[in-house]
């Protein structure tokens, strides 16, 4: 190493440990007009509000088979935004169904409404206190979005987002909700051997506390939403759909039978598989 070199990391670390002995910076405000969604991101141990400059274009139209869901979380968002009651929701089921397309779709229905999204990943979601103040004072309507959420036994980010829900000594800010899918119902890992202190009081069934535990999480989300695999039709009509969006023929021959042999080499039907094999077909050339 140079002597030049050697003078460089000296004075770099020089400058880390001097860092401690002074206040941290203030929070650096996001540009508000240069998206409708940002990224919570952590650099030189500070979190951010980073833009997010181009946003998926999918709308409510797009989505298929699941008009109760998209009936539920379009209420639940449309109070929310005129400043009314409204819930922190749960989106679970299937995967590939919808879910996270639906929150994506209703960001762009109310967007011009004032409504903006911060994803959030689930290790930072020891962030939310940090993240709520940082938009209380705004007058838009933010959704706190996180997006395949599931945690593993002792992780810390399952406390954080308990407390954040329904737990913390805080009075909650009415321009944030929670919005986040899971393809599991209790968000944690659930293992044969709970079940072992569940109890039968007369009629009543007592469920063990480390059942109770992992339960308590998900019933902090004041709106449920199930999503359910797709059976043929709907898997067809859905193929149509994204076929009409890619400008090609939904009735040319062979679609159907192609369309079938790609959810079976997938193992499943659903509406990202419908839109993977969309996107293969219009990209042929013969």
């Amino acid at each position: 190493m140079s002597p030049l070199d050697l003078l460089a990391q000296r004075a770099a670390t020089l400058l880390d440990r001097l860092d401690q002995y002074f206040p941290p910076l203030p929070p650096r405000e996001p540009d508000w007009n240069a998206a409708v969604a940002f990224r919570w991101r952590i650099r030189n141990g500070h979190g951010y509000l980073e833009p997010v400059r181009h946003v998926h274009h999918i709308a409510l139209s797009d989505l298929h088979n699941v008009d109760m869901q998209k009936q539920a979380i379009e209420r639940n968002t449309r109070q929310f935004i005129a400043g009314k009651p409204a819930n922190n929701v749960l989106l679970t089921g299937a995967r590939g169904t919808g879910k996270s397309s639906l929150v994506k779709a209703v960001l762009n229905r109310f967007a011009p409404q004032g409504l903006r999204l911060i994803e959030v990943e689930k290790e930072r979601l020891v962030d939310l206190p940090d993240i709520v103040e940082r938009v209380a004072h705004r007058p838009e309507r933010f959704v706190v979005f996180c997006d395949d959420l599931s945690f593993d036994e002792g992780d810390v980010a399952y406390k954080a987002l308990k407390v954040a829900l329904d737990g913390s000594i805080a009075a909650a800010t009415d321009n944030v909700l929670i919005y986040a899918t899971s393809n599991r119902r209790h968000l944690l890992p659930e293992y044969f051997h709970e079940n072992a202190g569940t109890r039968h009081v007369g009629e009543e069934i007592h469920p063990a506390e480390a059942i109770e535990e992992k339960v308590s999480l998900s019933e902090r989300f004041g709106l449920w939403v199930s999503f359910y695999p797709f059976d043929q039709n709907q898997y067809l009509a859905a193929v149509r759909h994204w076929l009409r969006h890619f400008a090609c023929d939904p009735d040319a021959p062979e679609v159907e039978r192609e369309a079938l042999n790609w959810s079976l080499s997938r193992g499943m039907r659903s509406g990202r598989v419908a839109w993977q094999f969309a996107r293969d077909w219009a990209g042929r050339d013969d």
